[in-house]
């Protein structure tokens, strides 16, 4: 069971490593061919406990206190501020946090490595973390942080019968960048999914760099083979709108394109997302921002196999 559980997982991973892009991409068609649709996937399973799951010494879990949002915090600083290019005024310097208005209603979800040396307070470090937003608590509390980017009010009310989730905040510490953590965290996320009966999720993921002309091939490659349906489809304020269509079809180098997706977005698109229609530059941050939009429905089964239709796979 242990040697056939590390071969299962190893091959989920490769599916979203960057190096079998090129194999993979025989055909842009391919790779964004709709999957089939699953039964039932949209019911709660359950309440939600704090420990979500664990892979080894990793545990994936919800922030259940101040602290651990604050740890959450202080990780995404040092990844988006301290190591990225993120640009930081003045209160996020002397705090050493990224925080912001969302932070409060949203839910942390927290990888935590109990293999590694705690901190002067005694707590494991927290090694990653995603921020959850659910629809009903974005619509007592002002909406979905994406809405600042983009028009998504009329996506959501063409699915008045669907719960939307927001995926964002998404960071890892760099030595933690690796098949264990991806896993965990994506194992989180889908148990929290089936647990909260969520049909559709999205949510801003982002490129380096503020200038559009310099992502021209992957922008375009993502307008070209990976645009939204219609009904899906949701697109950035007019006045934040930035063309994605930046080189016609025949011009982009499929696996050139692949290539220079950020790992974040290519695991997107892999597990069936599609790409909203413009993108946002977000000069705070130094990136260049694409909507993401994946219904439950549309995730590959052999994501669901792997992870358990019941979120079973780590459980605790």
């Amino acid at each position: 069971m242990h040697t056939d559980h590390l071969a299962r997982s190893k091959k989920f991973i490769k599916l979203l490593r960057p190096e079998t892009a090129g194999a993979a991409a025989q055909t842009a068609i391919t790779w964004f061919k709709p999957a089939a649709k699953l039964a039932e996937t949209g019911k709660p399973i359950g309440t939600s406990p704090a420990t979500l799951g664990r892979l080894g010494p990793l545990e994936v879990r919800l922030a259940q206190t101040k602290q651990d949002v604050k740890r959450a915090q202080k990780l995404r600083y040092r990844v988006f501020y301290k190591d990225g290019t993120a640009i930081a005024d003045a209160p996020t310097m002397l705090a050493r946090r990224d925080k912001d208005a969302f932070d409060p209603i949203c839910d942390h979800l927290l990888v935590v490595d109990h293999s590694a040396k705690p901190s002067l307070s005694g707590k494991q470090p927290v090694v990653g973390t995603y921020r959850l937003l659910r629809q009903d608590v974005a619509n007592r509390n002002g909406g979905f942080y994406t809405e600042s980017e983009f028009n998504i009010g009329g996506l959501i009310s063409r699915h008045p019968e669907l719960r939307f989730l927001e995926l964002g905040r998404s960071c890892v510490l760099p030595p933690y960048r690796n098949k264990r953590t991806v896993e965990l965290l994506w194992h989180g996320i889908w148990t929290y999914v089936r647990q909260h009966g969520v049909d559709v999720m999205l949510g801003c993921a982002s490129f380096d760099g503020t200038d559009p002309d310099r992502l021209a091939m992957p922008l375009s490659f993502l307008h070209h083979y990976a645009p939204a349906p219609e009904a899906w489809r949701a697109r950035a304020h007019p006045s934040r709108y930035v063309e994605m269509n930046r080189l016609p079809k025949e011009a982009v180098d499929q696996k050139a394109a692949l290539r220079e997706l950020p790992p974040l977005i290519k695991g997107y698109l892999r597990l069936g997302a599609t790409i909203g229609e413009g993108a946002v530059i977000d000069y705070q941050f130094g990136t260049t921002d694409v909507l993401i939009i994946l219904p439950v429905s549309a995730i590959s089964s052999r994501y669901i196999e792997h992870f358990g239709a019941d979120a079973s796979r780590h459980a605790a």
